[in-house]
């Protein structure tokens, strides 16, 4: 009988520790599991880096355009693709423009521009990246990250910045708003504005937070060890391809604006770092959809223009390493170039876009033919890519 309640009470004890071994383990595997998907951005790179990827609040929707059928984004774009991706030899097929849902729609911005205006900040804390941003909560529970800046120059190129890309059309930047610290928007933090020791004189911007992104890396066309992103596009499924046509827009534009911040740092680093590109992209993330989100853009214009020695040459070679477009962002260059009224036209649009905009100010004449010479320089990279390939 002693014997029996021995090995009653040893079986007892092993099923017991084999229970706690079993959940313990799968709580293990779930916390791996979670770090691999959500929190393992940058993980080499400082705190303050890795805080940009953990924007996973307000949802935006993504708008299609008209002629779009809804399973043309939503099923599987896995597959292998047997339509010709590129027409007219380097402009992106009508095709897949068609299945590319717009990022953040005029429509949808205008609104969240209106809104964020007037809406009351209840709370700010950090969460947006560099120490000196912060992340905003509004009365009715939206999201927005703050911008105070290191000096004027980085909100006012971040929102310049913005306002270029909405005159190319190009929508994968959020909505941006300037904001007085002053106003009455502020005085439920007034209190943490002054513990900051931000200026109650400043104008600070406004970007709206967006939910669900993840760190994007370069694509393997664009990387060192490639030829560049050229018309010969083979085996590649509709999501690569899409994904490809963001990154030949963000390409153009980080150009136009001399933003080192992003794909061009990634080139400086490699000198010191081979396996940088294998990494996540700074200021670039992805929707669970597949837009590309070009965040944090106060590099561009103002302070990427002042130090445009320092980084052109690395400019240069990834421009040079492109040669497929957008049609509607090549005839939007075009026709700047044509014009030659980029600052006017830019000038405007801010203007009539931004109550702010006489209070932060405009780019410098010099800074304004800086851009209308970059824009020139596109285009004549576009008709020089059409020369090479319109035949194919």
């Amino acid at each position: 009988m002693r014997v029996l309640t021995s090995n009653l009470f040893a079986l007892l004890f092993l099923s017991v520790f084999a229970g706690v071994f079993y959940v313990w383990s799968a709580l293990e595997d779930r916390s791996e599991r979670h770090k691999r998907g959500f929190g393992a951005f940058y993980p080499k790179l400082p705190v303050e880096l890795s805080a940009k990827t953990s924007r996973t609040l307000l949802t935006v929707p993504l708008a299609r355009t008209p002629e779009q059928h809804p399973d043309d984004v939503s099923g599987n774009t896995s597959v292998k693709t047997s339509a010709p991706p590129v027409e007219d030899g380097v402009f992106w097929s009508g095709r897949l423009e068609a299945l590319l849902p717009l990022g953040f729609p005029e429509e949808h911005a205008r609104a969240w521009r209106g809104g964020a205006r007037t809406a009351r900040v209840v709370k700010l804390e950090p969460g947006c990246g560099r120490v000196s941003n912060q992340l905003a909560t509004f009365a009715d529970g939206s999201r927005a990250c703050v911008r105070y800046g290191i000096n004027a120059d980085q909100v006012q190129g971040e929102t310049l910045t913005y306002y270029l890309a909405c005159l190319l059309g190009i929508t994968n930047l959020p909505p941006l708003v300037l904001s007085p610290l002053y106003s009455e928007q502020w005085a439920a933090v007034r209190t943490r504005v002054e513990g900051l020791q931000w200026s109650d004189r400043a104008v600070v911007s406004l970007t709206e937070w967006v939910s669900d992104l993840t760190g994007v890396v370069t694509p393997a066309p664009l990387r060192q060890e490639s030829s560049g992103l050229h018309p010969e596009l083979r085996n590649k499924t509709t999501a690569e391809l899409l994904d490809l046509m963001q990154w030949s827009d963000l390409i153009i534009f980080d150009y136009l604006t001399a933003n080192f911040d992003r794909l061009v740092s990634n080139l400086f680093s490699l000198q010191w770092d081979p396996r940088v590109m294998e990494r996540d992209t700074n200021n670039l993330l992805k929707t669970p959809r597949g837009n590309l989100v070009f965040i944090d853009n106060e590099a561009g214009l103002v302070h990427g223009f002042r130090v445009l020695n320092m980084w052109e040459k690395y400019h240069q070679a990834v421009l040079s390493s492109v040669c497929v477009f957008r049609r509607k962002t090549a005839r939007r260059v075009a026709e700047l170039h044509r014009r030659r009224d980029t600052r006017r036209r830019l000038m405007e649009l801010y203007r009539d876009s931004e109550p702010l905009s006489a209070k932060l100010g405009f780019l410098s004449d010099e800074h304004a033919a800086v851009l209308q010479d970059r824009i020139d320089i596109v285009h004549t990279h576009i008709l020089h890519c059409k020369d090479k390939y319109g035949q194919l």
